[in-house]
């Protein structure tokens, strides 16, 4: 795991602010943009939310359907299971 030297203290409420650097590198945009959090034995692992198909865990083509993910692939076996 690379460092890049940033140190960021953690306030009262115990948030921390990403610095700017690094929104850009992950294109986090401000307001917009969710991140998950993992822990990893002793780390703390940020990454940026992309929703998933629940079936395939894909994040390509993902749309909402009933207030769950799903990718087109895996809603249109669904469809065809159906017929």
């Amino acid at each position: 795991m690379k460092s890049l030297g940033i140190v960021r203290r953690i306030d009262p409420v115990g948030r921390i602010v990403l610095p700017k650097e690094l929104r850009r590198m992950f294109d986090l945009e401000d307001n917009e943009d969710a991140v998950e959090i993992f822990v990893d034995s002793d780390k703390i692992i940020l990454k940026k939310y992309e929703p998933s198909c629940i079936f395939c865990d894909t994040a390509d083509d993902v749309i909402e359907f009933s207030g769950k993910k799903i990718c087109r692939e895996c809603l249109a076996k669904i469809n065809s299971k159906a017929e």
